[in-house]
């Protein structure tokens, strides 16, 4: 069974998230034989105050 998790910003609509989710389920599918029904996919939403990228928090990267 695989599980994928994503992290991503907020911000994103349903149906973005709706696409993805089938993207990257029909790439497990195909590229490694998994069963649609046994693919996972969870899509977690940050804030820019929830995500750093080289120690500096998003939210602070524009600020100057």
């Amino acid at each position: 069974m695989p599980v994928v998790q994503i992290t991503l910003l907020q911000g994103r609509t349903a149906d973005q998230k709706r696409k993805l989710a089938a993207r990257v389920t029909d790439a497990l599918v195909e590229e490694c034989g998994a069963a649609r029904d046994a693919v996972i996919v969870t899509l977690v939403e940050v804030t820019r105050e929830d995500y750093a990228h080289g120690g500096t928090l998003l939210s602070d990267r524009n600020k100057a």
